[in-house]
């Protein structure tokens, strides 16, 4: 039995916002509730609704820039950054900026809509 798992084809998660999001592991992909790790690029002009998620969710910010509101206070990462966010924390995810952002998110345990206590946009 092989003690690793190769991931060559993440599941791509169907949006409606533009956004590109490629789960190489996680709930989607392998089944895992431990944790997920995602791919995504958000385009320009994208938002999220404030939500509270059940998770903590990493992000390591590759190309462009990401803002966060955080509670009331906001933060705006760019490349080479890396923000952790603890679960239980109020916060909406937006691309504000002229150009699209990249980022590795990472979430433990897993993402998950039913986890993820997304507002009303």
């Amino acid at each position: 039995m092989k003690k690793y798992t190769l991931v060559t084809n993440p599941f791509v998660v169907p949006t409606t916002d533009g956004k590109l999001i490629e789960e190489h592991f996680g709930q989607a992909t392998t089944g895992d509730s431990n944790i997920s790790i995602a791919h995504m690029i958000a385009p320009a002009g994208w938002k999220e609704p404030f939500q509270t998620p059940e998770f903590d969710e990493f992000t390591y910010i590759i190309k462009g820039k990401k803002q966060f509101i955080i509670e009331d206070e906001v933060v705006v990462l760019e490349a080479g950054q890396s923000i952790k966010i603890e679960k239980n924390t109020r916060v909406q995810y937006s691309n504000p900026f002229e150009n699209p952002c990249e980022y590795i998110a990472i979430c433990t345990p897993a993402f998950s809509l039913d986890k993820v206590n997304r507002e009303d946009l």
